[in-house]
Parts: C-alpha cells; sequence; structure tokens
C-alpha cells in the first residue's frame, strides 16, 4: 500500500463519514433466517470485517418473517420447502420510527428492526431489517418481507422498492444524515438511485443530478451469467411506481426494453466491481463500455474457523483474529498439533453425520465434502459421471467417503432433479461407498462441514462461478480444495501446494467428460496416495492452504480494498 492510499485509509477511518451497505439478504446467524446462502453469508462477514476495523458502515436488508425455507429430503430424495418461522424479537430490537412507500398507488408502512454487530475493536456495526408485516399495511403488502426469493415477478419488485427506496428513506428518517456512499451488493436495491435522485432534485436543483448520486454510489456485482441479473417490464414498472420517476428518463439508464437493474447501478455508481479477478473480466465483456474493477471475495476469518484451530492459531499466531495476514505463519504450527485439530474438526462431522444418518462414517476414511447452492451449473454431481471407475478407485487405490449439502430454490427443477440423483447413486452405491446428503445447508452446518472435511470439491460449470467462498471458509481450516478453475480458485490454487485443480487454465468453456475424468486421475494418481501413504506431505499442504489461501481471502483485505478504492473516492 503506498502512502497516498494510507492517508486516504486513515482519514476514511477518522472523519464521521457513512456508508450505507445494502443487501437483499444477510446471514448473520442461523437463527435470524434472512438469508439463503452465499450473497447472504458474504454481506454479514462484510460487515464484520467493518465492525472489527471500526470502518462506518450500516447495513440494509429485508426481514423475510419465514425465511428462505427449511428443507426436508423425502425418502425418494424430493426435496420438499417448508416456511421457517422464527421470532424477530428474540434477536432484533423494533425501532419506533416508520416510513412509507407507494405500490400501485397504496401506500405501504415500513417498520425497522435493528441488530448490532460488535466488532473486536469495539466498534459497532448496526444492521437495519425493514419489515412491511404491520396492521396499518393490506394482507398483500404485510406478506412482501415475508420470503426471500419467493413470489412471481411483481412481488419480487415491490420487494426491491421496499429494499431499495424504503431503505434510503429509513435510514433518513434514523437520522442518518450524513451518509456519503450507498454499497450495492447486487442489483437487487438498485432503486436506492431512484429514491437519491429524487431527493437531490427535490431539495437541491429541479434537474436529475446523475453525477451527483454517481459519487455517492458503489456497485457490487456478482453474476456472470445474464439471466442472472434482475429484468422488469416497464409495464410492471409502471403499474408498482407509478410517475416516481419517468419512464423515458428510466431507459435512459436502465435499459431500453426493460429495467435492467444492473444496468441501473452500472450507470449510477462511480465504482463497480467484480468479485474475482475473472469475474471482472467476464463482466467486463458483459457490459463492454464500463468501468468494471475487481476486488476479490474473502470470509470473516474468525466466524468460520473451528474452536479446535482457533486454539491452535491463539497459540502459534498472536492477533490473527483482526489481523488475518499474519495467518501466514502458519507454516511454523508443529505437524502433529496441526493434524491432532484437524481430528477434533473431523471427529464431530463424523459423530454429527452418523447421528442423522446412521450411515456408519469413519474418521479415517479420506472425507470429501461438498455443500453449495443446489443448481444445476455447480455440478455437485459430476463426481458421480463415471460411477463404474470411482468405485473401481475406492476399491484399488484407498476408500472414499462423500458428504454433500445444499437448498434448490423451490422453483429450480433441474437443481431439484440433481440432488435427487445424488440420493439416488448414495443408495445404489451404498455397499461401495459411503455417501449422504444432509438436508437444510444453514449457517451452523456449514461450520461443521468446512471444518470437518479433509478435502473440499467444487466442480462449477466455467465460466459460471463468480467467485465462490465455501472453499475459502474450508482453508481456514486446514483444509484443501479439489476445483475448477473458475471464480476464486484460479486465485487461490497452487497446484499440490493449496490443493489440486480439475481441468486446465485454458479451457474456457466445461466439458463433463473432460472435467470427470480430470477429477477422477486427481484422486486416482495424486490425492489418495499422498493421503494414506505421506501424511507428512499432506499436512505440508494443509500447512499451506492456512498460510497462502486464508491469509489473504479474509473480508478484512476486501474491506480494506474497498474503504481505499469505492469509499475514499
Amino acid at each position: 500500500m503506498d502512502n497516498q492510499k494510507r492517508i486516504k485509509f486513515r482519514k476514511v477511518r477518522k472523519t464521521e463519514v457513512q456508508i450505507a451497505y445494502f443487501s437483499m439478504e444477510i446471514g448473520i446467524d442461523s437463527r435470524i433466517r434472512t438469508y439463503s446462502g452465499g450473497l447472504g453469508i458474504l454481506a454479514a462477514d462484510t460487515l464484520k470485517s467493518c465492525a472489527d476495523l471500526s470502518v462506518p458502515v450500516i447495513g440494509v436488508s429485508l426481514l423475510y418473517r419465514k425465511g428462505y425455507f427449511y428443507q426436508k429430503l423425502n425418502e425418494y430424495g424430493d426435496q420438499e420447502e417448508h416456511p421457517y418461522d422464527w421470532t424477530p424479537k428474540k434477536f432484533l430490537r423494533l425501532l419506533p420510527k416508520k416510513v412509507s412507500v407507494t405500490i400501485e398507488s397504496r401506500t405501504v408502512w415500513i417498520q425497522a428492526w435493528q441488530y448490532r454487530i460488535k466488532g473486536i475493536s469495539g466498534h459497532h456495526a448496526p444492521v437495519i431489517f425493514l419489515d412491511t408485516d404491520i396492521a396499518q399495511n393490506s394482507e398483500y403488502d404485510r406478506r412482501l418481507t415475508h420470503y426471500l426469493y419467493g413470489g412471481d415477478e411483481k412481488y419480487r419488485l415491490a420487494q426491491e422498492v421496499v429494499l431499495g427506496i424504503g431503505g434510503v428513506r429509513m435510514l433518513k428518517e434514523l437520522g442518518y444524515h450524513r451518509l456519503s456512499r450507498y454499497h450495492m451488493n447486487e442489483g437487487h436495491s438498485s432503486l436506492l438511485t431512484l429514491e437519491l435522485l429524487n431527493q437531490r432534485k427535490r431539495e437541491h436543483e429541479p434537474i436529475w443530478d446523475i453525477d451527483g448520486i454517481r459519487r455517492m454510489c458503489v456497485f457490487t456485482t456478482h453474476t456472470p451469467v445474464p439471466t442472472g441479473h434482475d429484468q422488469f417490464s416497464y409495464d410492471l414498472v409502471c403499474q408498482l411506481l407509478g410517475d416516481f420517476i419517468p419512464v423515458n428518463f428510466l431507459k435512459s439508464v436502465g435499459g431500453e426494453e426493460k429495467l435492467n437493474m444492473t444496468l441501473l447501478a452500472l450507470n449510477l455508481s462511480h465504482y463497480v466491481n467484480g468479485v474475482a479477478k475473472a469475474h471482472g473480466k467476464v463482466s467486463r465483456e458483459m457490459f463492454p463500455g464500463y468501468h468494471i474493477d475487481s476486488i476479490t471475495n474473502g470470509v470473516h476469518s474468525y466466524t468460520w474457523t473451528s474452536e479446535s484451530f482457533k486454539k491452535l492459531y491463539d497459540q502459534y499466531i498472536w492477533g490473527w483474529i483482526n489481523d488475518p495476514f499474519s495467518l501466514r505463519y502458519a507454516l511454523n504450527i508443529p505437524k502433529e498439533e496441526l493434524w491432532s485439530a484437524h481430528q477434533e474438526s473431523k471427529k464431530l462431522l463424523i459423530e454429527y453425520v452418523n447421528a442423522k444418518t446412521n450411515s456408519g462414517m469413519d474418521c479415517d476414511c479420506l472425507t470429501i465434502c461438498f455443500a453449495r447452492r443446489a443448481t444445476a451449473y455447480k455440478r455437485a454431481d459430476l463426481v458421480f459421471y463415471d460411477t463404474g471407475r470411482l468405485v473401481h478407485i475406492t476399491q484399488n487405490i484407498g476408500k472414499l467417503q462423500f458428504i454433500f449439502a445444499g437448498k434448490s430454490h423451490p422453483k429450480d427443477w433441474p437443481g431439484k432433479e440433481m440432488v435427487k440423483r445424488i440420493f439416488n447413486v448414495a443408495q445404489h452405491l451404498k455397499d461401495q461407498i459411503k455417501i449422504v446428503y444432509l438436508d437444510n445447508y444453514d449457517i451452523d452446518l456449514a461450520k461443521i462441514l468446512i471444518s470437518g472435511a479433509d478435502l473440499w470439491l467444487n466442480t462449477p460449470r466455467k465460466p459460471q462461478e463468480a467467485s465462490g467462498t465455501s472453499g475459502m471458509k474450508a482453508a481456514l481450516n486446514g483444509i484443501p480444495s479439489l476445483s475448477v478453475l473458475d471464480g476464486w480458485w484460479i486465485e487461490g490454487c497452487i497446484e499440490g501446494l493449496t490443493g489440486w485443480s480439475i481441468g486446465t487454465a485454458t479451457e474456457t468453456e466445461s466439458i463433463d467428460h473432460d472435467n470427470a475424468h480430470s477429477l477422477y486421475d486427481k484422486l486416482e494418481k495424486i490425492i489418495i496416495p499422498t493421503f494414506y501413504q505421506n501424511r507428512d506431505r499432506w499436512i505440508e499442504i494443509m500447512r499451506h492452504a492456512i498460510a497462502i489461501n486464508a491469509s489473504f481471502f479474509n473480508t478484512h483485505r476486501m474491506v480494506q480494498q474497498y474503504v481505499l478504492n469505492a469509499y475514499a473516492y
């Protein structure tokens, strides 16, 4: 970091500049059901690091009284979705202020709940959860903050009105008058730019001050495929928003054919970034003409480190909690103590799985875990592409056992079928390989998996992985990855030192046959022999996963990059 940038960082830290961080989901705690997966977990990890580093930020999201959903797999492997009722007042404080937005000419009232994230430094990062389930609203409007990613397009757009427009109004009502940055974590909240434009037009000059709003806004895009970006017809937009913003003006900043929430954010932000170096490049190709930087994602080190590894780091790496870069000293941790800490975490995982599934998993067996959102492009079933070869490997090279977890969106039928295929393969191969699919993947289950696995598997279809963070969490616990070279793994993979790659760096698109047999080759020729026959070498790889990957791929580093590149503008 050069001297000029050091000065900028200190300037942001010492003044009263405030940053509002908007995200459709924020996953702070497994009991607070306001998240579905990676986007929400990243948002919470970001806010936790801001609190640790005393970065003056406030988070804004929606409440979701019914959560995402509780996942139950029946005896055939079919996913069943159930509401996940929880009680906000057990965890959050209801604030006295209310604001309103207009949806379909109706006044929709919004109340706010607050959670305070306490950082290592003693600084607090407040998080505001917006809630429309109050008596003044109609039954339909009360349900707008019930379900995350639920309902039809109208429901979804109405939620984004509450988040973007309602969120800006709520912050103002709560007394946050010195906000100078609005950070949109994905495009769901980009309607906030329209509210800022309207406020500026009412309070300052009778013009659309686009440049003024751009200076205030920061946008992080997470989606490397066009279908993943929210788009709404202008008929629907006019139906819900009325004359809030003239349609002709809206088309000039949000897209001619439909309101594209990503385009809206791109056109009204001074700083835009993707979430990995490769994703930044993909985003620039998707949206030519826009300057899109990249800040690679990270994870909150203290949150995702298991108890056994926390004790180990406390003993050998002083100050690691608020200086994750110091984890590079993991190379000095005695190998036998590292292995002992891992075995402690693995024992907890195996006992948990056996208690849940009665599968008889073995603590001495090489255990491979895969836990991601269950959607087709992540290819959780790729390892079963050729079950004959997989069985041959386990019978002749060394035993394997597999643990899977992950929810599929209720309307993602290919994702649900993939889960069912894995479930069926597990039944078919039960006499040769132990395989389980755990239901209702959440924060608590993730902590058990990312610390207890021996190897973390990730097989996305290239180039559809924006970043991915589960392998980063595993690295904090000394777990190497076996992954397709996409997203963060392009930056994190040092072959044979932090883990192993599937496929090649030069391939631009994934071919199932080639990737599957690359995976099998690595297992057969390198990974299994090393695990069973060269334990010393395996532990050395674990140490490097910590020293190289865990020390860099964390949200402390990520937040510092946002402060320097986006907030201190």
